[in-house]
């Protein structure tokens, strides 16, 4: 006999877990269906992020920071430290434990809050009237009037470069080097090849990125595109734009791959190890989403609208299956909104209020619309920046690389979006987000009291200088 829910969620990710717990919250019966395995096989709840992406990155980009600045920068601050080494096992088993005292977190949050969790794979089976019939791979069926879907996405694969989790692998494998490659080649340089590209490139790897687009970072703001590209050159990142990949061959030994360069020229890398960081695709496989007929778009993700309906009725879809930026708040965000819709109560998420965040060094962050993306449309805009180089807690950091960016309207000056890389940029940005989310001015923003020294006095700065009047430059 099958149980019966007011809301199965699909898939434990931030999208997933963070519904299922919101659902609760309002008094719905909830069940969260999740299929991954973490070590030892067991399951192993908070999807890509916790597992695979967010947070195990996070833990390796500190790790290898740390190193870079024992080794390179704390020298300048009188502080010397001969023959630094690195422990490599250590340091994946430090990113291992905070991944599973996170994992094992979520299934602490499922029990204080009383949501139902059943590990395997979720199939929608189809409707008995007003009730969706959900079965799990281990033939397990269950049953509820709304049904939320979060299956995130997964690694894009590329043919000329099959995975073998030893020579070449994806993110998964980047993540669990069991020493530092000499030579490390990595296919993509969007978020995903530079951060951990950054990682290996600290910890002594000559690192190499070979990227399809002519472009270096497109969705960025140009400028912060260029500095950053400066900046990463600068750090030794070998990057290579508009390439195309012929193919791999792999020996004991090493990797080899054959690349035509922007103006089509043949050429060869070899490296130890390669990583392939082509981009994500959403997850719908093994939903039957056509014997349902849930609808996908062209580029296979599941159609929804501003509320998150698909086109079936209460079945809802967040995250990284759905239209918008793959990140984990913006899949959270849309997960608490579609629980406050299914209680009755008024839910919303905006997508032009979703934060980008890249965790390099410099970091680089974002919201709302680019300079480029202005003029494309034809919107009247000005602008101002800011420098770190003349902030005083930059200087005192010794982390002056970047600046903030601030574009508003022409007319109303309302800020239209912020654009930062430098240090903390991740921090820094929200300080855009909760401005924007009020239809701030740049002028309002530029009247808000700084506490000296801070970084922030940055941003102070940048919104003083959409009208020519900055203090510090």
């Amino acid at each position: 006999m099958s149980k019966s829910f007011d809301v199965v969620v699909i898939g434990a990710g931030p999208g997933g877990y963070v519904a299922a717990i919101r659902c609760t919250q309002l008094g719905l019966h909830t069940v969260c269906i999740d299929d991954w395995k973490g070590a030892q096989g067991k399951p192993s709840l908070g999807g890509t992020c916790l597992n695979v992406g967010c947070i195990p990155s996070k833990a390796l980009l500190e790790s290898s920071e740390n190193f870079e600045r024992l080794t390179h920068d704390f020298a300048a601050h009188g502080i010397c430290a001969d023959n630094a080494s690195v422990d490599v096992l250590k340091m994946v088993a430090r990113k291992n434990k905070i991944v599973s005292d996170f994992t094992l977190g979520i299934s602490q949050l499922f029990k204080k809050n009383k949501v139902d969790s059943l590990h395997g794979r979720a199939q929608i089976l189809g409707r008995d009237g007003d009730v969706w019939r959900v079965g799990i791979t281990d033939g397990e069926e269950v049953r509820a009037k709304h049904i939320i879907v979060a299956t995130g996405s997964t690694s894009r694969i590329l043919q000329q470069a099959p995975l073998d989790g030893v020579q070449i692998v994806d993110n998964v494998g980047a993540l669990s080097f069991s020493e530092t490659p000499k030579r490390l080649a990595i296919i993509g340089a969007g978020v995903i090849g530079l951060e951990l590209g950054s990682v290996w490139r600290r910890l002594g790897a000559e690192v190499t990125l070979l990227e399809a687009s002519p472009a270096f970072l497109p969705a960025a703001d140009e400028q912060v595109a260029k500095e950053a590209l400066r900046a990463f050159t600068k750090q030794k990142l070998a990057i290579h734009l508009g390439v195309q990949i012929d193919g791999v061959i792999q020996s004991a030994e090493a990797v080899k791959i054959n690349w035509r360069d922007i103006h089509g020229a043949a050429q060869e890398l070899v490296a130890d190890k390669l990583i392939v960081a082509v981009g994500r695709v959403p997850n719908t496989q093994g939903l039957s989403v056509e014997a349902v007929g849930l609808k996908l778009d062209a580029a296979g993700r599941i159609e929804v609208d501003e509320q998150c309906r698909t086109s079936l009725p209460h079945v809802y879809a967040v995250g990284d299956v759905v239209r918008g930026p793959m990140l984990a708040h913006k899949a959270s965000e849309e997960g608490v909104m579609v629980a406050e819709l299914i209680a009755g109560q008024v839910g919303g998420s905006d997508l032009n209020l979703v934060p980008n965040v890249m965790y390099t060094a410099p970091e680089i962050a974002w919201v709302g619309k680019t300079e480029q993306q202005l003029k494309a449309v034809g919107v009247a805009y000005k602008a101002g920046q800011f420098p770190f180089l003349a902030n005083g807690r930059a200087r005192a950091l010794g982390d002056t690389t970047g600046f903030i960016k601030i574009i508003a309207d022409a007319n109303t000056d309302r800020i239209l979006g912020v654009h930062i890389i430098g240090p903390m940029a991740s921090e820094l940005i929200q300080q855009a987000v909760l401005a924007m989310a009020f239809s701030a001015s740049s002028d309002d923003l530029a009247r808000t009291i700084h506490a000296h020294p801070s970084l922030s006095e940055a941003m102070h700065e940048a919104a003083l200088a959409v009208d020519k009047r900055t203090i510090h430059i």
